[in-house]
C-alpha cells in the first residue's frame, strides 16, 4: 500500500535534537516528493577503551499509512514490549510503506569504510534469514561502487529512501538540507530493507533509534496523536535520549 494515491494526514509528532542533531517533525522524501514523519533518533557509538564515541546520529521517518498499518496487529503495546519485539521491527522494515533514513556523521568518515560496514551487517542478516542469493550480491556492488569516492565530513549526512515496492533510493548532504532526488536507485527489495534492519533490527547498530521509534509509535497507535510529545520541551526530549544512548553502550 502506498500514499501516493490517497495521502495519509501527518501524525502529530515534534522535532528531535540527539546529540546536537535536530531533526525536523517531517521530511519530503527525495524518492517519491511524498511528506513523511519522523519515527524516531539515536546514536550510533561504540565503547572505546571505556568511553563512548560517537560515529553517526540517525533519524528514521515513516510514512503516515504506517500507523494504521501497524495499529492492527500493534495497538494497546507498551514502549518495552514494542521495543522488546523483534516480529514488529520486522514489520516497520518489510512494511509495504515508505521510510526514510538521514545518517548525519559526528566523525569523518570515507564512504568506503561506511559502505564497508552497512553491507557487511546486511549480509550478516540475510545469511542469518537464509535469503542470501546473487541478487544481493550484486546489489551490494553496487551499493560499494555508489559510496566509493565519497567522504562524509562532520555534519554531513547520508540519505536512504526506501520505495514502498522496495528500491533504495542514496543521496548525500553536505549539510543539513535533504536534495529533492538522489545520487542512485538500487533496485533490490533486501538491500533496501536490510539498511533499515541494520540500523533498528534486533542487533541494529542504533538501540537509542530502535527505543525512540517504539516509544512514537506506541503512542501514535494508542492516541493516535503524540499528546506527550506535544508538551515536552525539545530540551527534556532531549534528556529523554541518553536512556537509547545507555542500552547502546551496554550492547
Amino acid at each position: 500500500m502506498s500514499s501516493s494515491n490517497s495521502p495519509s494526514p501527518l501524525p502529530t509528532v515534534t522535532k528531535l535534537q540527539v546529540d546536537s542533531v535536530t531533526f525536523p517533525p517531517s521530511v519530503i522524501s527525495p524518492a517519491s516528493s511524498n511528506p513523511l514523519f519522523l519515527g524516531g533518533a539515536g546514536v550510533r557509538g561504540l565503547d572505546i577503551q571505556g568511553k563512548f564515541v560517537i560515529f553517526t546520529v540517525i533519524g528514521v521517518y515513516l510514512d503516515p499509512v504506517s500507523v494504521p498499518s501497524l495499529s492492527v496487529k500493534w495497538k494497546g503495546k507498551t514502549t518495552e514490549e514494542l521495543t522488546e519485539s523483534v516480529p514488529f521491527f520486522r514489520e516497520i522494515v518489510t512494511g509495504s510503506f515508505e521510510k526514510f533514513i538521514k545518517v548525519t556523521m559526528k566523525l569523518p568518515l570515507t564512504g568506503q569504510q561506511y559502505s564497508e560496514k552497512v553491507t557487511e551487517n546486511c549480509v550478516a542478516i540475510w545469511k542469518s534469514l537464509g535469503i542470501y542469493t546473487d541478487s544481493e550480491a550484486k546489489a551490494v556492488e553496487r551499493f560499494l561502487e555508489v559510496f566509493k569516492d565519497e567522504t562524509f565530513p562532520p555534519g554531513a549526512s547520508i540519505l536512504f529512501a526506501l520505495a514502498s515496492k522496495g528500491s533504495l533510493t542514496v543521496a548525500f548532504s553536505k549539510d543539513d538540507s535533504i536534495p529533492e532526488t538522489g545520487k542512485a536507485v538500487i533496485e533490490n527489495k533486501l538491500l533496501a530493507e536490510a539498511v533499515l534492519e541494520s540500523i533498528i533490527g534486533k542487533n541494529g547498530v542504533s538501540p537509542g533509534a530502535r527505543l525512540s521509534v517504539a516509544e512514537r509509535l506506541a503512542q501514535l497507535m494508542n492516541s493516535d496523536k503524540v499528546e506527550e510529545d506535544a508538551t515536552k520541551t525539545d530540551q527534556e526530549e532531549a534528556n529523554n535520549l541518553p536512556l537509547g544512548d545507555k542500552l547502546a553502550k551496554e550492547n
